[in-house]
């Protein structure tokens, strides 16, 4: 498939939270977005061994030339990596599909991605019904907004402490404050809207208590979910 920016693409360059973490927020991104939806649609999805709450496939090599070309540039300025060798780890059409109750504590709170600061993600929507964007936090107890190998074992000894303790939260998606993090930002999730970071923010999708698992790619909730480095 060809594709081409968006004639009315936008881009939001923002720092979020008290430590001031960069995050892109992209509008109409792709002029042929609904072309993806359908390319989704026609693939074969599978379960995955990361925590991501739903099932994968594979995303075609000609989306990520685009987003290098596109994009590449910006990204590396703007996230302060070296200019020229940006490039994808990881690609997928992402299909969120577990349902509240059967998620595991890893999935009910905010969560990183890596420990590498200088790691991207990115998330870029391909539903058009109100399924929820992402969220970034603050844990309340060590007041990190970013875990990095430096971070983790810190966080890791609170992790160990809050997953049985009186404000383990309960079988649902994270979505908004809670006894243990603080919502410090938000990002609807809006059709053909790309949100980049460094893997290292505490994110999270913010799904409501009523969320209904729909597998079907063209009415579900889908998205393309990468990593950069």
């Amino acid at each position: 498939m060809n594709l081409a920016l968006h004639p009315d693409f936008r881009i939001q360059k923002l720092r979020i939270g008290l430590e001031q973490a960069p995050l892109i927020v992209i509008d109409n991104l792709a002029a042929s977005a609904e072309e993806l939806v359908e390319l989704a649609s026609g693939k074969l999805f599978g379960d995955v061994t990361s925590h991501y709450p739903g099932i994968r496939a594979k995303v075609p090599l000609t989306y990520q030339q685009f987003i290098i070309e596109q994009l590449g540039g910006v990204l590396a300025e703007y996230f302060e990596m070296n200019t020229g060798t940006v490039r994808f780890t990881n690609c997928h059409f992402s299909l969120v599909t577990t349902p509240p109750e059967r998620l595991a504590f890893l999935q009910r709170i905010p969560h990183v991605d890596s420990l590498l600061n200088n790691e991207l993600a990115f998330i870029h929507y391909l539903f058009k019904s109100s399924l929820g964007g992402t969220a970034f936090y603050r844990h309340r107890a060590t007041g990190f907004e970013y875990v990095d190998q430096a971070r983790r074992p810190e966080y890791a000894r609170h992790q160990d402490l809050e997953k049985d303790g009186p404000n383990s939260p309960p079988a649902e998606y994270i979505n908004g404050d809670t006894p243990l993090y603080e919502q410090i930002a938000r990002q609807e999730g809006l059709f053909n809207r790309m949100l980049v970071y460094r893997r290292t923010s505490l994110h999270s999708g913010s799904l409501s208590r009523d969320f209904v698992v729909d597998t079907n790619p063209r009415t579900g909730r889908l998205s393309i979910n990468g990593f950069l480095a």
